[in-house]
């Protein structure tokens, strides 16, 4: 967590200090989602249990960490994809014998970035 974020912490009511813990996390979720699969193959994905299952799990975090969010930020900030997440974890958790490398590696390579932007942009907003 920054330094900016503890200070803000301390000023912010119970709500807001969840939320931007939350958010902290889903960016964290985000990036590490995105240096999983940074120069990896879908076969190579498939191969390695244990990047899979790491990948699977910070998809799972940013997932649930989204559901959690208040409906004050999520409602000041909607043109960010907030459902997206939980419906991924949602499949990943309750489906996980069908899941598809393919898209979970694309979404990771190609749509994390532009989230995690979102999300840096909107905890920069709130603090």
């Amino acid at each position: 967590m920054t330094d900016c974020v503890k200070l803000s912490l301390r000023r912010l009511g119970h709500c807001m200090r969840r939320d931007l813990l939350l958010l902290e996390q889903m960016i964290e979720a985000a990036d590490q989602a995105v240096a999983l699969v940074e120069g990896v193959a879908i076969q190579d994905l498939a191969a390695d249990r244990i990047r899979r299952d790491a990948l699977l799990w910070n998809f799972t975090i940013l997932g649930e960490a989204s559901a959690q969010l208040s409906a004050e930020v999520t409602e000041q900030f909607t043109d960010v994809a907030w459902r997206q997440p939980a419906r991924l974890r949602n499949r990943i958790v309750h489906g996980y014998w069908s899941i598809d490398l393919d898209i979970v590696h694309t979404t990771a390579r190609e749509q994390l970035p532009g989230f995690a932007a979102d999300l840096r942009r909107v905890l920069a907003a709130i603090t």
